[in-house]
């Protein structure tokens, strides 16, 4: 498979199996997308046929004879070697992948079913996640901690994300789990990686302290501009939250050395013009900068539709650029979506399956329910156990394991599909009562977001 197209004046080819990209000129462009039209498997014998010489001839007029030969045997010469119009190799390994042991290496604590704020766009209810609000016991995170030991196998390295609501409301039981992790560490030839996400709310000195001695990454929540944030991140008594917790982030991000954490926003149908929004963050001197698309039901008032996309489009579009500008002058951040590595990037059953929740990846609520992660919380049809039972259905895991981009029909023939590993389950269940679907207003950004950011890695290697 092979995806063309154009961005910021550049002629970009994606071999979609192989993963490499070439930037090419305007012949070669107009030669590979004919040859695509006309037989997407083809060989190198194909390409060394008359027929193929014949074809390209005919359909391309305006270009001399020569040229056309010239540029089919620099075709060649790749497809030989493995870089343009690749086979699909994967699709054998999927059955490996789907026969492979539940090994859990992450969990994400719920240590509040509560929150300082009232969020309009909270997937979980300011906090409550269609239950009750409530604090993780410390009894209960130990035996969390227990569970994912003794079901992480042979995997040295392990992950706890602190989650909420508001974590930084149950604050005690934080600190002394992640002392617990490091007795655990000792005594089993663990690692564990603790992240935090807040609103900054409760951030102080002491807090800060501890956060960089003992947190490998931070997530803090902070929407863009002032009236942006404060439009759908308002205390309950409707004051906004952005001056309060502004100052606390900026003098986190220092103290990390502008490292080790993510300014996390969300765009809304409210603020389309989000490339605003991080540029906001970048005058505020943030330089690790995420800031996603808010999934919401059509009925409500911020939700992204469709009709939304070419304006989006527009801004990632603008925001490639300014990011292209920056890194040039010197000045360069990082933003989430366009991070992007050609080189390496995830293992060959990530790339298929995803995140791994319901298999790696587990949540756990502050009664110690597991679930298959955070935004499947509170739905019962996917409570898979207890931390004091372990996982009591495994046909959960089978149905998470055997969702993969040969899975599902949209994914078969999307050129990003070994980008975003088929997108997020839960979204597909929200939006299709299923995990073997997609969200398709996601999936329209999801590849966007892809060809800005191989745009912005032609252009830096220029």
């Amino acid at each position: 498979m092979i995806h063309q197209y154009q961005n910021n004046g550049y002629n970009i080819v994606l071999d979609v199996n192989s993963g490499s990209v070439h930037v090419v000129d305007q012949i070669a462009y107009d030669v590979i997308a004919c040859l695509e039209e006309q037989n997407p498997l083809h060989t190198v014998e194909t390409l060394e046929a008359a027929e193929t010489r014949n074809l390209l001839t005919a359909r391309l007029p305006e270009y001399p004879a020569e040229e056309l030969l010239e540029v089919l045997d620099t075709i060649r010469e790749l497809t030989d070697a493995g870089q343009l119009f690749t086979p699909d190799v994967y699709e054998n390994y999927i059955e490996e992948v789907k026969q492979r042991k539940t090994v859990v290496k992450a969990l994400c604590l719920h240590i509040a079913h509560d929150c300082n704020l009232a969020c309009k766009y909270c997937f979980a209810e300011e906090g409550e996640y269609h239950g009750r609000r409530a604090l993780m016991s410390y009894e209960v995170g130990k035996k969390a901690l227990d569970f994912l030991v003794a079901q992480s196998g042979s995997r040295k390295n392990l992950e706890v994300d602190f989650f909420g609501g508001e974590p930084l409301m149950n604050w005690q039981v934080v600190k002394d789990l992640v002392a617990y992790g490091r007795e655990l560490e000792k005594q089993y030839e663990k690692h564990f990686r603790f992240t935090l996400t807040t609103n900054g709310v409760l951030l102080n000195e002491e807090v800060q302290e501890f956060v960089n001695r003992e947190m490998d990454n931070v997530v803090l929540s902070l929407d863009g501009r002032k009236e942006v944030n404060d439009r759908m991140r308002p205390f309950r008594n409707g004051k906004g939250s952005y001056d309060l917790i502004v100052p606390k982030f900026q003098k986190l991000a220092e103290s990390r050395n502008q490292q080790k954490y993510y300014i996390r926003g969300t765009f809304t149908k409210e603020n389309l013009d989000f490339s605003k929004d991080v540029q906001h963050f970048v005058d505020l001197g943030f330089r690790q900068i995420s800031i996603e698309p808010v999934v919401g039901e059509e009925t409500d008032p911020y939700a992204i539709q469709m009709q939304d996309l070419p304006q989006i489009f527009q801004e990632y579009d603008k925001l490639a650029k300014t990011m292209i500008a920056y890194e040039k002058a010197g000045k360069g951040f990082q933003f989430f979506h366009f991070m992007l590595d050609l080189e390496g990037g995830p293992c060959v059953a990530k790339r298929l399956s995803g995140c791994g929740s319901g298999t790696e990846y587990l949540a756990v609520t502050p009664w110690g329910d597991l679930y298959p992660c955070h935004q499947f919380v509170g739905d019962e049809h996917f409570l898979m156990g207890n931390v004091e039972t372990g996982i009591v259905r495994p046909e959960i895991a089978e149905e998470f394991r055997g969702c993969s981009v040969y899975s599902k029909e949209k994914c078969r023939k999307c050129f990003a599909r070994f980008y975003c590993s088929g997108g997020c389950m839960a979204n597909s269940y929200k939006f299709h009562h299923t995990i073997q679907d997609t969200y398709e207003v996601s999936c329209e950004m999801e590849r966007k977001r892809v060809e800005c950011a191989i745009m912005i890695k032609a252009a830096l290697a220029e």
